[in-house]
């Protein structure tokens, strides 16, 4: 390198490493949005589940006769929240495999540093504990069987 323009070096270094920390950013950001979807689809879950079983227990209890009506309302906003789970999961995988390659090609082309890590997200951890917690519900509640019947 020429020590004529040392200046210009460290204006370069300084500038990939804005670039390679704006990807942490925009990752954070990513989990952030997908935080927003599993606070939404527990929100959903939880509140059909309740309404579900509100109405089956008053049923069980004679004090109604029908409840087919409220109890499928709470069995929808249950199967909501899930594909609304499964749509934010799709979308959060597609997204973050792009940035993935951006970084790679980035880094292979000297632009960014590339040195930091890309972990596995524990909010998309999260999102698929909830996700199987939503199907389980669900079919507990379709079938009556299982841990939420």
């Amino acid at each position: 390198m020429d020590d004529s323009h040392p200046k210009l070096d460290v204006n370069t270094e300084l500038a990939s490493r804005r670039t390679g920390m704006s990807f942490q950013r925009t990752r954070l950001s990513a989990d952030r949005t997908l935080m927003s979807v599993i606070r939404t689809s527990l929100s959903l879950i939880g509140f059909g589940f309740t309404i579900f079983q509100f109405f089956q227990r008053l049923r069980e209890q004679d004090v109604i006769k029908k409840a087919a009506s409220a109890r499928n309302f709470g069995l929808t906003l249950v199967a909501l929240g899930v594909v609304m789970l499964i749509l934010g999961i799709v979308y959060h995988v597609q997204f973050m495999m792009g940035l993935r390659r951006l970084r790679e090609e980035m880094a292979k082309e000297g632009l960014i540093h590339g040195e930091s890590g890309f972990p596995l997200s524990l909010t998309l951890i999260v999102a698929f504990i909830l996700l199987l917690i939503g199907l389980a519900a669900i079919v507990s509640m379709a079938f009556q069987v299982g841990p939420f019947g």
